[in-house]
């Protein structure tokens, strides 16, 4: 049997272009103010450089053959990322699209192109009264040349009053849940359907389970006549993990939802059972009481040059017939 895909997610908190950029609107530039002042080139290599070590530790030292990530300005800085992964040896490839959120920042994908192929990609608008990150969908083939659609997130925060801010939340829940109906229709009922990312709500929250149509129940999951999802990250909440902490609490923002044609043991493509995991790999973990993550800082905040980001990785494997 195939080797199952290794795919990840990782908030990269704030992998913002240098200070000055020529690659830089002018409105992002203001929109970003003083906020950027003393980003150098070196500063952001050393960023790059800091979270490419841990990339490359993924998947056993293999790195992973998909890894979605968000907060990243631009296509340049991912660009950079992939250079720093070239001691794996693979042919990385890079899906990313400028969107009209306020700061610059997007969602991306790096992939293995030897293992995938794009076949079509498309930005879906979050209706808001001020622009927030498009949701960002992928439809791959596999090497046997079966689709594989892959939906990234990144949801509006929840900084300041998170009573507010829910709203915004909800409205990006009713637009995955409108654009997975939408790919059943048009690739028909069998279209198997992965959605991760920074949802800034966790498993529980309204957004995700009212309006996304996330559950925590596989049965019900796979037999629905509706497009629901199955949120992968409920077994991990109950062992006590968590992708992010805020004033020590622990949170499950990043997660991993998986339509039924990802479920069956007889399907083409498949998720590997509790293959799900939080990557906390000893350097990036605070020696406080709580198991923090390092962050690397930057953007008003101070920088610690040995962190990485202010999230864990998660991943996951898919295995393909």
């Amino acid at each position: 049997m195939a080797s199952p895909f290794y795919i990840a997610f990782w908030n990269l908190e704030n992998l913002f272009d240098i200070e000055g950029s020529p690659r830089r609107s002018d409105k992002i530039r203001r929109a970003l103010g003083d906020s950027i002042k003393n980003w150098t080139q070196d500063r952001l290599d050393r960023k790059v450089s800091q979270l490419a070590s841990i990339i490359i530790q993924m998947n056993g030292g293999r790195g992973p053959d998909m890894l979605g990530v968000c907060e990243v300005e631009n296509e340049h800085v991912m660009t950079l990322l992939v250079q720093a992964l070239a001691a794996l040896g693979r042919t990385y490839a890079i899906v990313h699209h400028d969107t009209q959120d306020r700061r610059g920042i997007d969602v991306g994908i790096i992939y293995d192109a030897d293992l995938f192929t794009v076949e079509v990609q498309f930005n879906h608008f979050v209706m808001r009264r001020t622009a927030t990150r498009d949701i960002l969908q992928v439809n791959f083939f596999t090497p046997q040349g079966r689709r594989f659609v892959v939906i990234v997130n990144h949801w509006p925060s929840r900084l300041g009053d998170e009573t507010r801010s829910e709203v915004y939340r909800a409205i990006a829940g009713e637009t995955l849940a409108y654009f997975h109906q939408r790919i059943r229709e048009v690739l028909g009922n069998n279209a198997p359907v992965l959605a991760m990312g920074d949802f800034n709500d966790e498993p529980f929250d309204r957004s995700l389970e009212d309006y996304a149509l996330s559950h925590r129940s596989r049965t019900r999951v796979v037999r629905a006549r509706n497009p629901l999802f199955l949120n992968l990250m409920w077994p991990l909440m109950g062992a006590g993990m968590a992708s992010y902490y805020y004033g020590n609490e622990p949170c499950f923002l990043d997660q991993f939802l998986v339509n039924k044609n990802l479920l069956s043991q007889n399907a083409p493509i498949r998720v590997v059972p509790e293959s799900v995991e939080v990557l906390r790999f000893p350097e990036m973990v605070g020696t406080g009481i709580y198991p923090i993550p390092i962050r690397f800082g930057g953007m008003k905040t101070p920088v610690n040059l040995d962190g990485f980001s202010d999230h864990f990785p998660i991943a996951m494997k898919v295995r393909e017939k």
